[in-house]
């Protein structure tokens, strides 16, 4: 039995810090894991800028809510599921992921969660484990699952290199020349073409 698991913002849904960033007008939080591979490094540039501008969880959420899944994304979603089990492994935040669950009829998630004070600051954030990405797929093998992962940042690349097959989706040139080993995919068609590939040679 094959598990897909899938990122998330790059993947399925747009970069919200990126959008978050355009609306704030705040170059710093234009910023991801696209770019940073040190994740700590990134989230306390943000909760940082989030601080210093006295920015709270309700304006990122106002954002966010005027923002939709990537074109074709529900539909691929809905394909994928359709051939094997799906689960969307992402170093996002439930405060954040909430409304693109339901546009994206509520497949399962594992990611993080963020402290917030009573005033609406983002005070902290809370890994669900280090390096979940990898732990979640190394788990799934544990348990006799075969894997196909599929993300596009640095920070999708050790869950990429623990799964039985790795793919990249729209990836950044710099994450595409340091990581040659994976095929680079540029839209939905692409990606299932890619699915299928791996899912068939691991079934020889």
């Amino acid at each position: 039995m094959e598990i897909a698991c899938l990122d998330l913002e790059g993947v399925l849904i747009p970069e919200i810090w990126v959008n978050f960033a355009k609306k704030t007008g705040i170059d710093e939080l234009l910023a991801t894991t696209r770019d940073i591979p040190d994740y700590d490094e990134l989230m306390t540039q943000r909760l940082r800028i989030l601080d210093q501008h006295g920015l709270k969880i309700s304006q990122i959420q106002e954002v966010i809510d005027t923002l939709t899944p990537l074109d074709g994304a529900a539909e691929f979603l809905d394909w994928l599921r359709g051939e094997m089990q799906v689960v969307i492994l992402s170093d996002t935040f439930y405060e954040f992921a909430a409304p693109f669950m339901k546009q994206l009829g509520y497949p399962t998630l594992f990611c993080h969660n963020l402290t917030i004070g009573d005033d609406g600051s983002v005070q902290d954030y809370n890994l669900r484990m280090p390096d979940q990405k990898r732990e979640a797929v190394l788990r799934f093998r544990e348990l006799n699952f075969t894997t196909i992962a599929a993300g596009d940042s640095y920070n999708d690349t050790t869950m990429l290199n623990e799964a039985d097959r790795g793919i990249l989706f729209c990836p950044p040139d710099n994450v595409i020349a340091e990581f040659p080993q994976f095929p680079v995919t540029l839209d939905y068609d692409q990606l299932k073409a890619e699915f299928t590939k791996a899912r068939e040679a691991l079934l020889k």
